[in-house]
């Protein structure tokens, strides 16, 4: 789904994404990133939904993401680094039940990346990137 449809359909005016913290980057991210890898699964086959949600969880969740951002680390702008940073070093009210502290900051950072990505319309890099970020996982 792109922003500016969104936008259109609620008669919103587009924001300062600049102004946006890290975590409200990651908020939009984490549902971003969700919503391609559920479409990944999906198209790959009819199966039940517990065999969906099992192959979903091996890319959503914090470790999987810790691992992506680490090996497309070298791929990103300085622009989109800076974002990462931004998310990574942000602090947020909770962790994850099943990762180390630095994964949860990292996953983080990899979703405000993604955010970031998704509501600067630019969809291609970010498709490009959760695409090589999924191949590390396989």
């Amino acid at each position: 789904m792109e922003k500016s449809l969104i936008l259109e359909t609620f008669n919103l005016k587009e924001q300062d994404i600049r102004t946006f913290s890290g975590l409200t980057l990651a908020y939009v991210g984490d549902a971003v990133y969700d919503l391609i890898i559920r479409t990944f699964v999906t198209e790959q086959g009819a199966r039940s939904v517990n065999a969906l949600n099992k192959m979903k969880v091996r890319y959503v969740n914090a470790k999987a993401q810790s691992d992506i951002i680490t090996a497309l680390l070298d791929e990103l702008t300085e622009e989109e680094t800076d974002v990462y940073k931004r998310g990574k070093n942000s602090k947020p009210q909770s962790t994850a039940k099943n990762a180390t502290l630095s994964d949860y900051h990292r996953a983080t950072g990899f979703e405000a990346l993604v955010g970031y990505l998704y509501l600067t319309g630019q969809t291609d890099r970010l498709m490009y990137l959760v695409k090589k970020g999924v191949e590390t996982i396989g």
